[in-house]
């Protein structure tokens, strides 16, 4: 046998069309329609047959079929894709995708139909919309949220601008004001120093040892004023370094600090022999400060006690005193401007400025500062300077 004898002839291949097939006159008049569009349609072949097709349709339908596709069918011979709305015999509607040819016969013109459903393409096409709806609205959402965003970011870049004008420019008055009013507080001290030198009495002399400490105080907070606004301003604190012996200016400096706190007990210790290369200013500077922040905030019943090492390649210098551990929540901002070392009120009048001053003239020297605290073993400071010789 052949491979055509298991083929279906036409007229199962017409009946059983995967599609529905309608042979009309050029009126419409149903000549034949295949089981498939009757079983679509819901009418059997012989209740179509000699019916007309358009009157299967809608009145919208109708209509489509008198005014656009029955004249195209008649001018051009064909019609693809042509979407109908077709009654079924319980009254529902069923969309169908008509394509069509206009045949000349002998006997006249007949129209072939073929009817395609639209059900899955109708879905399809409906999911496709919501798809590209939400997709539309998604991207709205988008472009709305990146406005929104950009606007947000160029208030932040203006916000952030005018903060930092308005930093730069108090940072700007804080050492105006710093440097102007070194001239009278230097003034004050020299006209009590010279006071102090002739014959007053006890209260006198009491009175004019307190103007000087507090000038004396009033002078190194406006140095770290000072200092705090060339170190913000970009310029960096200034150095001016040579070899230096750290035991000798460490001496000499806590014997000063004896006289500026005398209520302290300052204990120097020396380790080690050599010199370094340091702006010995500088490190006198570091040494009240820490000295101070001890005192402050220290036990005043324990020593503070300041020690100064030479090591190889390396100076260090450590302020350590008895009292209240810091607090783990200020180690890591304790060297940033306006901190203090403790979280409760003090009666000790600062600006915060002490510590960060420190590890600036550190780094001016190319080194560092550390800090360690704990209730048992109290609390140090040490300061590293990279250059012993």
């Amino acid at each position: 046998m052949t491979e055509e004898s298991y083929l279906p002839d036409a007229h199962s291949l017409f009946e059983g069309a995967p599609c529905a097939l309608v042979v009309t006159r050029e009126d419409g008049s149903i000549l034949r329609a295949n089981l498939t569009f009757c079983t679509w349609i819901g009418f059997s072949q012989e209740e179509l047959c000699g019916r007309r097709f358009q009157e299967l349709l809608t009145m919208g339908g109708r209509i489509f079929h008198q005014t656009h596709w029955a004249p195209l069918m008649r001018m051009q011979g064909s019609v693809a894709e042509v979407k109908l709305d077709l009654v079924h015999r319980d009254r529902h509607i069923i969309t169908m995708l008509l394509n069509g040819v206009r045949r000349e016969h002998a006997s006249g013109a007949f129209y072939e139909l073929a009817l395609f459903g639209t059900t899955d393409r109708d879905k399809y096409e409906r999911e496709l919309l919501n798809a590209r709806k939400l997709a539309e609205a998604l991207l709205k959402e988008k472009t709305a949220t990146e406005t929104a965003l950009q606007q947000a970011q160029d208030e932040l870049s203006d916000a952030y601008e005018k903060a930092q004008r308005r930093a730069q420019f108090a940072e700007q008055m804080v050492a105006i004001v710093s440097h102007d009013l070194k001239n009278p507080l230097t003034a004050i001290k020299m006209a009590s120093d010279i006071l102090a030198r002739s014959e007053r009495t006890a209260r006198e002399t009491t009175l004019l040892g307190h103007i000087s400490q507090s000038s004396e105080r009033a002078q190194r907070m406006i140095a770290d004023l000072l200092d705090f606004a060339l170190a913000r301003v970009g310029q960096g604190l200034s150095i001016a370094v040579a070899p230096s012996d750290l035991h000798g200016v460490t001496r000499l400096n806590v014997d000063e600090l004896r006289v500026a706190f005398p209520a302290a007990n300052l204990l120097h210790q020396e380790s080690g022999s050599g010199s370094a290369l340091l702006d010995a200013d500088r490190v006198q500077q570091i040494i009240g400060n820490l000295v101070a922040n001890s005192v402050a905030y220290g036990d005043s019943l324990q020593p503070v006690i300041i020690t100064s090492r030479i090591e190889q390649h390396t100076a260090i210098l450590s302020v350590h005193n008895q009292g209240p551990a810091i607090p783990p929540s200020l180690i890591d901002v304790l060297f940033e401007p306006m901190t203090r070392g403790t979280e409760s009120d003090s009666e000790v009048r600062s600006v915060g400025l002490g510590l960060y001053i420190v590890r600036e003239i550190a780094k001016a020297h190319g080194g560092d500062v550390g800090v360690q605290s704990s209730e048992e073993g109290g609390t140090e400071f040490s300061v590293y300077f990279p250059h012993s010789l």
